[in-house]
């Protein structure tokens, strides 16, 4: 029985490969480029364009074993930030903001050099609520990146090379 158990386990492990969970399809790739992502947003915040650059490239690298390089990637992401606004979400009974969302937005170009029919363009956004009482400064804003660049950086990376 032990054996039959064994050999069983070899054949799932064999025929199906190792799948890793923190690791994308990345097919033959080696390497990868972040394209500079153009703040075009009609509300401009200084800092959003490279932070959210700076996000994707960390997350790239810290769930593939792919190499980051500035030219010639077999995987290229690049786009702009389409959006970045702040709209109140919920009212008090004096008819004043209890609430308030932070929206950003961003238009990704997919290139995989190496498999052309897995290139894509999408729109990917995300949302952070918080008090209207609070300002969107120091660590409140801080907060508010990190949350939204973690889901979109996510998504993309999911599109990209988790085939979701």
């Amino acid at each position: 029985m032990k054996h039959l158990n064994l050999l069983i386990i070899c054949c799932l492990l064999t025929s199906c490969g190792i799948y890793k969970f923190n690791q994308g399809d990345t097919g033959n790739a080696e390497t990868f480029q972040v394209n500079f992502f153009q703040n075009n947003a009609s509300l401009v915040e200084p800092g959003l364009d490279i932070a959210f650059t700076n996000a994707l490239q960390d997350l790239m690298q810290s769930q593939t074993n792919l190499n980051l390089v500035t030219t010639g990637g077999d995987l290229i992401f690049e786009g702009e930030i389409t959006e970045y606004r702040i709209a109140p979400m919920t009212a008090t009974a004096q008819n004043t903001a209890a609430e308030n969302r932070l929206t950003i937005g961003v238009n990704v170009r997919y290139y995989n050099t190496l498999d052309e029919d897995k290139n894509f363009e999408q729109n990917f956004s995300f949302f952070y609520d918080y008090p209207a009482s609070a300002q969107l400064v120091g660590g409140t804003k801080d907060e508010a990146f990190e949350v939204i660049f973690e889901r979109l950086t996510q998504d993309i990376f999911n599109r990209s090379l988790a085939n979701w």
